[in-house]
């Protein structure tokens, strides 16, 4: 499950390739995938969805689409399953990408160019294209291997999860549609690990971005204006800000927490104010909170009105995200679901560390409709650079997890019938 140290074109050919020539189809396929421009903030999705229609005919599958929103649309391959009735797999992955800054990048971010090392650099090598072309790839050689599944695949592939998505999943999970595809558990991204160990995320933190708004006394730059915006504003970032310090502190005293286990602050945006020689009559300053799912959150925003309280008066506060859904999912051995994945992984030798994921992904979407799910990218012995300059996945970790997904794919699809399981809409 590791990659070859000097990767499969060792230290003896070119620099970088931009070509497919003797290359795994695999990897070629995953390199056309990373050139399709879906970034945001203006994707690509229809470049996106002329690639999707092309595979779902090579791999003989029904699909369909679904337009959410204009121009945005979400595009479902069917495998069925020889026991329709029985709950389905989903295989979810997004088809959108986060921005670049190219002055910071090795190499275009767009042209997929593959090192020496065998290291695959583009936006999306790691979040989450590499994943999107697993699944494919796996589905490809179990049909070619003549697989009969006893329960029904379904790859979904979504718009808008970079930006939030609404426009996506959030969307999605409340549409007839998503009720008929009858999901029993579903995959979805994970992280890299630079270590030896696979990372499983089993729940997610809950975003939530706040935008408190401070009034005051407007005057003239040269007085000691009493009751002010700023003075508000101070207090406020004060104690947003000590807070941090004290997650910060809990995080790094404990030998047990992971990110995803306290909670994170940062203030992202301030603003306010027309000229230097006049006091503002109103600031504000938003916040970026990631707030775990042992933290009671009635209880947090009684605090964040407490801060307010504490700052003067007439400050007001409104979100822009607020997730309050706090499902996670079961990791018993007792869990059918949680049992068939972690045995066929440890049937390959690889050692799962369990995690709250520290950011937010489509999972919590599913997660809050009460359907399990799993973050899970098999990249280990990789650096976290997901959103990050030369994000890049190395071809043998991603020809790897292509076997990884082909079993786990086969375990999933063959977990047995539970007691009166059906499918309401067969």
């Amino acid at each position: 499950m590791l990659p070859d140290k000097e990767g499969p074109n060792g230290g003896g050919g070119p620099r970088c390739t931009h070509g497919s020539a003797g290359e795994d189809p695999s990897v070629s396929l995953f390199r056309e995938y990373l050139r399709l421009k879906t970034v945001h903030p203006e994707p690509d999705y229809d470049a996106a969805l002329r690639f999707l229609d092309r595979i779902a005919e090579e791999l003989d599958l029904p699909v369909k689409k679904i337009e959410l929103f204009p121009r945005r649309v979400l595009t479902i391959m069917t495998w069925e399953g020889t026991n329709p009735a029985l709950k389905s797999i989903l295989l979810n992955s997004h088809t959108d990408v986060v921005p670049v800054f190219q002055e910071h990048w090795k190499y275009d971010a767009f042209t997929a160019v593959k090192d020496a090392e065998g290291n695959i650099y583009g936006r999306g090598a790691q979040d989450m294209k590499s994943v999107t072309i697993q699944y494919i790839q796996a589905i490809r050689r179990l049909k070619a291997e003549g697989n009969k599944l006893m329960r029904t695949v379904h790859l979904m592939f979504v718009p808008d999860e970079e930006v939030g998505g609404h426009k996506g999943m959030e969307t999605f999970v409340t549409h007839p549609e998503f009720q008929k595809l009858n999901i029993g558990f579903a995959l979805d991204e994970g992280l890299a690990s630079p270590g030896e160990a696979f990372t499983v995320f089993y729940g997610e933190r809950n975003p939530w971005w706040i935008t408190i708004n401070c009034p005051g006394n407007p005057g003239h730059g040269s007085r000691f204006v009493e009751n002010t915006a700023a003075e508000k504003l101070r207090s406020i970032i004060n104690s947003f800000m000590d807070f941090r310090e004290t997650e910060k502190l809990r995080l790094n005293m404990s030998q047990c927490f992971t990110l995803g286990d306290v909670t994170t602050v940062n203030m992202t945006m301030v603003k306010g104010g027309v000229a230097y020689n006049v006091i503002p009559a109103e600031m504000e300053v938003s916040f970026d909170l990631r707030i775990p799912p042992t933290v009671n959150l009635q209880e947090f925003e009684k605090q964040i009105k407490l801060w307010c309280k504490e700052a003067g008066e007439g400050i007001t506060y409104e979100f822009a995200q607020k997730h309050m859904s706090q499902n996670v999912t079961s990791t018993e051995d007792s869990d059918p679901w949680w049992n068939a994945f972690s045995t066929t992984c440890k049937a390959m030798n690889m050692h799962l560390e369990k995690e709250i994921f520290p950011a937010a992904t489509d999972s919590r979407f599913i997660r809050a409709v009460g359907i399990p799910a799993v973050g899970f990218s098999p990249m280990n012995r990789t650096p976290i650079l997901l959103h990050d300059h030369n994000e890049f996945l190395n071809e043998q970790v991603f020809l790897n997890g292509i076997d990884v997904y082909e079993r786990l794919i086969r375990a999933l699809t063959g977990v047995p019938a539970f007691p009166d399981e059906t499918n309401p809409f067969l």
